[in-house]
């Protein structure tokens, strides 16, 4: 299963009051004939961009950004004469919070010569509008803090050279040899599952920039690795779009596979689809994550028609006990065997598990009973006795577990 899926975040969740304050702000926008409404904090002399609605053009502006007392811009929003850039029109009001302080600024902002209308009127009900925020900011404060926190949280990740990268061992399951190696991402948080580190990333802006130095860390392996191994990598759509394919490594031809995952929406534009055709062209082959999940999986299947499919850890964990699991497994193979394509099944934990998966005859697997994630310095070492090591021991998992009811599975970090 990826590591780097974009899901909830434990520690960050979006509360009620940004979705407000957004739908307050085209309001806004709407009632007044303006490009822009921009809701920004105030903090030690500078005014930070909180939330903003509508097309920012030229004006540069998104969340984070802050405004010092220098920037003309700054003094547009607090009603002064200046007009920097594009910036032709603006208004603001100031923003209170619950104890009557100062919270921040409500601004609106257009590029074109604002047409006439009825100044007083359009100011009363930005005023109107702001003193409706007041119920609003305490949670967007709060909201706004911890965002905060996780910017410099994931900078300073980036700025170290990003995660830890681990290598998980994928076995042909015919002969129990090591064929590829899948790169997980390890973060110094231990409690905190992996993905939750990439939908921080994602609530403030930095996803694709940690996706990059993530899967730039996994690829120094590649090239000390034996030349019948496969490399595969996670990616979203969004960053596999952002300009990595052009800074993949020659070495990467014939040897890396892209692991699409699935939990990012992927649109019917012709850019991602373009993309993964540029990646064939380069000999580097599709995989589709968390396959038999949810529609999303399905969708990409059809759309992408993958080299490889994923069944997900999900299916896999309790497929020996759950005859809707095995079926899934079996349509899956036989769609891999109709587009040209092979399973692999994640997760398997259990000498059952992997009895079952075999049996619906899915060729390819990993999990920990097969090989738990290593540092590339025990991964690049012989990986022939790795797989004879692995044989071995999975051969003793099953003489030890042939008549086991079946133990609980270790967790799949």
């Amino acid at each position: 299963m990826t590591e780097w899926a974009l899901e909830s975040i434990a520690a960050v969740q979006l509360p009620q009051a940004e979705t407000i304050v957004a739908d307050l702000l085209d309001i806004l926008r709407r009632q007044l004939d303006v490009d822009v409404a921009v809701l920004a904090r105030s903090e030690q002399g500078e005014l930070v961009v909180q939330v903003i609605r509508g097309d920012p053009g030229s004006l540069d502006l998104t969340p984070g950004v802050p405004l010092t007392r220098d920037s003309g811009l700054l003094a547009s929003l607090l009603g002064g004469d200046i007009r920097p850039g594009a910036v032709r029109s603006t208004a603001s009001a100031p923003v209170f919070d619950s104890d009557g302080g100062i919270y921040g600024v409500l601004a609106c902002l257009t590029t074109r010569p604002h047409p006439a209308r009825n100044a007083a009127r359009d100011e009363r009900f930005l005023r109107l509008m702001a003193a409706f925020l007041t119920d609003s900011v305490l949670d967007l404060q709060e909201m706004w803090t911890r965002r905060r926190r996780v910017w410099q949280e994931v900078s300073d990740l980036i700025d170290d050279g990003g995660p830890q990268v681990v290598f998980q061992p994928i076995l042909r399951l015919s002969d129990r040899r090591i064929v590829g190696l899948e790169a997980l991402s390890r973060f110094p948080d231990l409690t905190a599952a992996p993905q939750h580190w990439y939908a921080n990333a994602a609530t403030v802006g930095l996803a694709t920039e940690l996706e990059r130095i993530a899967i730039h860390g996994a690829l120094r392996v590649l090239p000390m690795l034996p030349p019948h191994l496969t490399l595969t990598v996670n990616v979203s759509p969004s960053t596999l779009v952002a300009g990595l394919v052009d800074a993949l490594p020659p070495v990467a031809a014939g040897r890396l596979v892209m692991e699409i995952t699935e939990h990012e929406h992927i649109s019917d534009d012709q850019e991602l689809l373009s993309t993964v055709g540029e990646l064939r062209a380069r000999g580097i082959r599709i995989a589709i994550d968390d396959i038999g999940t949810g529609y999303a999986g399905l969708a990409q299947l059809l759309r992408l028609r993958p080299e490889i499919i994923k069944l997900d850890g999900v299916i896999t964990r309790g497929i020996d006990t759950d005859a809707a699991r095995r079926a899934i497994a079996a349509g899956l193979v036989e769609v891999a065997r109709e587009i040209g394509g092979r399973v692999v099944a994640e997760g398997i934990e259990t000498p059952r598990e992997l009895a079952t998966v075999e049996a619906a005859g899915i060729g390819y697997g990993q999990g920990f009973l097969l090989g738990r994630p290593a540092p590339a310095s025990e991964v690049t070492q012989d990986t022939t006795t790795a797989a004879t090591a692995a044989t071995a021991a999975t051969a003793a998992r099953i003489a030890g577990g042939a008549t086991a009811a079946g133990s609980a599975p270790a967790s799949q970090a």
